[in-house]
């Protein structure tokens, strides 16, 4: 995925949370897409920065993508 792909995807995820979630789609979204963060050479500022939301969320999307390698998928 490129980093506007990311970014829209994250953007979706974020905005159309329910009220007190927006931060959970964060970790959500990092743990989901974790391999194509990965592969696509974009920061993790850059995608935040892309979806539109506060650059501080990078350090959560951080938190999601090494919880990654903890989560099986059913």
């Amino acid at each position: 995925m490129t980093l506007q792909e990311l970014g829209t995807v994250l953007q979706k995820m974020y905005f159309n949370s329910k009220e007190g979630e927006s931060v959970v789609m964060i970790h959500l979204f990092g743990v989901k897409y974790a391999d194509e963060i990965k592969t696509s050479g974009a920061s993790k500022r850059e995608i935040v920065e892309a979806a539109g939301i506060s650059k501080s969320y990078a350090t959560e999307l951080s938190k999601a993508i090494k919880l990654s390698e903890f989560v099986r998928t059913i």
